[in-house]
């Protein structure tokens, strides 16, 4: 029933190499490893609580009964208190014979304590009496700590466990016990009148309608426990999934918008129209570049340029739509428009510049060659919402994705780092976008752009000399 520690060792699995099953694995690696720190400073916690509770009870009983008799229980205190720190040196996710052996250690200690007379103490007291203190109340302790650490089935056990090793102390202390027949016989002569109080006090009663009685209150008690600790392991499992999910969003939107998205109720799927601003960015030369290297330098260098790209994005509040090749898509007002959408869009292009200046510097104390990127921005109308059948894909489309490809593919003739169509300019004016958003383009009049009607204004920032 513990959740506790090794299992034997098993053959390596192979190795797939279907990245679906990859990060079903990787997730179930995650996972696991959140479980595990999860019963980490869960049995933290129950072993610093044990260390707080059991000093509390010592100083209690020697505050109650002040004699040097109560030693011997304060030594069974400081013995569970080792104990808790080996539990917590053996605790571990799944399942652990030795986990398992000194929780039932706690168990049996505990009821050793209180069904068994301590042998320090002088007075002479039949053993059924010792039940009079109520000591069983002290297991709760044992089991409250239990749910800070353990899981349900752990909890309920520790239910049936306690109950069965109480209820059996109780039947062997009754078999081993001699009876005091000279003390149940003044008793019996001084109730007389009353045979009930009689029943009550018999110090030669065990009392197991009441021993039973302890057992069956703690083993509901734990029952219910175990239940509300099972309903914190859902919650656990529900909020790993929903991390993975707001993982998995941060793949694509910036932190900012994945915290609006969590918070938003309104779903993606609805087919909508609205005004974004597009960015198109492409290593310029790529080909000529790849044929130069091995396939293992090409994928490097790939990841190189899309993790600093995609950096960039996420940091002005862009969404990154693909991927594609050696270069990217990404949108700013998706999913969610904003008032600085254009203005984003263009100071992530600037941005994207500088950080190629630095790469580059980089690049060339390593001896390797200088990569160039073309960017082109465009403001206009797109249609945003799910497409697909089994598997859907958020998708943006529309003439504005259309014309700020074109936009980048005319950087090469243009001699331009950056292309931005006139619409974008203008919406970056009336955003309030500061100059030197704008400063250093020229302005390229009458520019024919494939896929519209009449020619356009271009806007461009050239390639240092």
């Amino acid at each position: 029933m513990v959740e506790a520690t090794t299992t034997a060792p098993v053959a390596p699995a192979r190795v797939s190499t279907d990245p679906i099953l990859q990060d079903d694995a990787l997730e179930t690696k995650h996972i696991r490893e959140a479980l595990e720190e999860h019963k980490r400073r869960g049995v933290e916690m129950a072993v610093l609580a044990r260390w707080i509770i059991m000093p509390i009870v010592g100083v209690f009983l020697i505050a109650v009964y002040p004699h040097v008799s109560q030693l011997y229980y304060i030594a069974l205190l400081g013995l569970l208190c080792v104990n808790g720190y080996f539990i917590r040196r053996f605790a571990r996710v799944g399942r652990s014979r030795a986990e398992v052996a000194l929780i039932m250690f706690d168990l049996v200690l505990m009821t050793y304590g209180m069904v068994f007379p301590n042998p320090f103490d002088q007075q002479d007291m039949p053993i059924p009496m010792l039940y009079q203190y109520d000591n069983f109340m002290y297991f709760f302790i044992i089991l409250a700590a239990g749910t800070l650490a353990y899981s349900w089935r752990t909890v309920l056990g520790i239910g049936v466990w306690a109950s069965v090793i109480w209820l059996g102390g109780s039947g062997l202390m009754w078999y081993l016990m001699t009876p005091n027949l000279e003390m149940a016989q003044r008793l019996n002569d001084a109730l007389a009148d009353w045979p009930h109080m009689i029943a009550l006090f018999d110090p030669n009663d065990v009392g197991f309608r009441f021993r039973i009685q302890e057992a069956m209150v703690f083993l509901m008690v734990a029952a219910i426990l175990a239940q509300s600790t099972r309903r914190f392991y859902l919650m656990l499992d529900r909020n790993a999934d929903l991390a993975r999910e707001r993982a998995n969003l941060s793949r694509y939107f910036s932190p900012n918008v994945v915290e609006q998205l969590s918070q938003n109720d309104e779903p993606l799927n609805q087919v909508r129209t609205s005004k974004i601003a597009v960015l198109f960015i492409d290593i310029v030369g790529f080909t000529r570049l790849a044929a130069e290297k091995d396939a293992v330098e090409v994928i490097e260098l790939l990841r190189g340029f899309h993790g600093r790209m995609e950096q960039e994005v996420f940091r002005h509040g862009g969404t990154l739509d693909k991927y594609l090749g050696d270069g990217l898509m990404a949108t700013f007002g998706t999913p969610m428009p904003g008032d600085h959408d254009a203005a984003q869009a263009l100071a992530c292009a600037r941005s994207m510049c500088q950080v190629l200046e630095a790469w580059n510097a980089e690049r060339k104390q390593a001896g390797e060659a200088e990569i160039r990127a073309g960017i082109g921005i465009h403001f206009g109308e797109t249609v945003q919402g799910d497409i697909g059948a089994n598997r859907l894909e958020y998708a943006v489309i529309g003439t504005a994705v259309n014309v700020a490809s074109r936009l980048e593919a005319m950087t090469r003739n243009l001699s331009a780092r950056i292309a931005m169509s006139d619409d974008l300019c203008q919406q970056v004016q009336r955003e309030g976008g500061g100059a030197e958003l704008l400063d250093g383009f020229i302005c390229h009049p009458d520019q024919s752009i494939r896929g519209l009607d009449g020619p356009m204004s271009v806007w461009t920032l050239p390639r240092p000399e």
